[in-house]
């Protein structure tokens, strides 16, 4: 907008345009003491010059929160998700997983961490009017080896899970070319890989989606209770380096999370014993390896009487919680799994059943409820 258009004194204008500002947004860009400075103005006539500036671009309509976030078409990317593959689970996560920010997947064994996480790497790659980012994913893994074999068997059942999309689209799509695998034993490898590795692909557009699982592991296997600062001081880090990620890139986080009970007040939340027992373990196309957590079992023993049991947390206490967005946990109480929101800035807390089989993790209908 031209410097001209504002209610000031001319001399006021003269001296904007002889220190070489040419648009009001360019007179925002400065602070008050540096326009003082470029200007050579007194210090009530510069804070005259910031306030009409502000008011003539600013306009007289006031635009309240709600009438951005109803403005879809003008931010699309804040409205913009990663679908989970399933109408239930969007609809229990209004959309799917945000684009910017850490969402965490706590949950005991065998609940269907893994089996969503590598439905969302196959999600990811569909087109956006699918629900998808029309781009690859990294999978970190810390305990396991990849669990390739079952990825094989979600990729030949993607006609049957999304009937939603086209045939010819899903045939179009080579699942197993655009999912990018590392494994990482300790804390720096992981560090080094968020850090290095992991922004080439996105920088290159060929991967939007980041899962790491289990983000416990390596901080589990690493450090013991008398090291609780230079674990926090690591789990920052991570946890920065992942949030840096996410907003440059424009590209969901998932980190996986074990359970465990939790210790006592006076008890250090990071010691051995915290979270579940779990062993521990180059950016490579998918190939051939093996499976970490089966599809429905049979015969397996019921679980608590209660769908919740509040007696289990998620693992690395509040350093790490206060690095997430959104918390996610699942449980499971044969036959019966169930996905909770525990806390999200966009839900409410609300919960929806789910199963797992050979064409992958489907929400229930009418399960859902806040």
């Amino acid at each position: 907008m031209d410097l001209d258009q504002l209610d000031l004194n001319p001399r006021i204008i003269a001296a904007v345009k002889k220190a070489k500002l040419k648009s009001v947004k360019e007179v925002l860009h400065f602070s008050g003491p540096d326009l003082q400075r470029l200007t050579r103005l007194p210090s009530l006539d510069v804070q005259h010059l910031l306030r009409t500036a502000s008011s003539h671009l600013q306009g007289t309509c006031v635009c309240t929160a709600l009438h951005l976030h109803q403005q879809k078409q003008r931010f699309p990317a804040q409205h913009q998700r990663l679908s989970l593959g399933c109408p239930v689970l969007d609809g229990l996560l209004r959309g799917g997983l945000p684009l910017d920010g850490l969402t965490e997947l706590a949950g005991p064994s065998s609940a269907g961490k893994t089996q969503l996480a590598l439905q969302l790497c196959l999600t990811v790659q569909f087109p956006r009017q699918h629900g998808g980012l029309e781009a690859g994913a990294v999978y970190i893994c810390t305990e396991d080896v990849f669990p390739s074999v079952r990825l094989q068997q979600l990729m030949a059942q993607q006609r049957r899970l999304r009937t939603d999309v086209p045939g010819d689209v899903v045939e179009r799509i080579k699942f197993g070319n655009q999912i990018f695998i590392e494994h990482v034993a300790d804390v720096d490898t992981l560090l080094e890989c968020v850090r290095k590795k992991v922004p080439v692909l996105l920088s290159r557009g060929v991967a939007r989606l980041v899962v790491i699982d289990s983000v416990a592991a390596p901080f589990r296997c690493e450090f013991d209770g008398a090291a609780s600062v230079p674990r926090a001081r690591r789990l920052q880090a991570l946890g920065a380096a992942l949030r840096r990620l996410s907003c440059t890139f424009q590209s969901p986080v998932l980190c996986i999370n074990q359970v465990g009970t939790p210790p006592p007040p006076t008890a250090d939340p990071f010691t051995p014993g915290w979270a579940a027992v779990g062993s521990s373990l180059q950016l490579t196309p998918v190939c051939t390896f093996q499976v970490t957590e089966a599809t429905e079992e049979q015969g397996t023993a019921p679980g608590p009487q209660g769908v919740w049991d509040e007696r289990v947390s998620p693992a690395l206490g509040m350093t790490w919680s206060n690095q997430l967005l959104m918390r996610l946990m699942v449980s499971r109480r044969h036959p019966d799994r169930t996905l909770r929101v525990v806390f999200a800035p966009h839900l409410p807390p609300s919960s929806c059943s789910y199963t797992v089989n050979a064409e992958g993790v489907r929400g229930t209908p009418g399960t859902t409820s806040c």
